[in-house]
């Protein structure tokens, strides 16, 4: 299963106006996991794509078809 992990700009926004929101999105087919770490066990490409961002928003993101753990 293909999982993109991308840091969540507003969150590190609104984290330095006090708030403690999760930075990171884990995107599956299934779901959406907010955290603040992530280990991702075995092969992962960084991807930019300035041009076809993500729906989120996001341009630079990490994907993987590897175990991706989330703490």
């Amino acid at each position: 299963m293909k999982t993109k992990i991308h840091v969540n700009q507003h969150h590190i926004r609104a984290n330095s106006k006090g708030q403690d929101l999760p930075v990171l999105t884990v995107k599956t087919y299934k779901q959406n996991i907010k955290c603040n770490q992530v280990q991702i066990n075995g092969p992962s490409t960084v991807v930019y794509s300035p041009e076809k961002p993500l729906s989120c928003g996001a341009k630079v993101w990490i994907e993987t078809e590897s175990e991706v753990l989330t703490g």
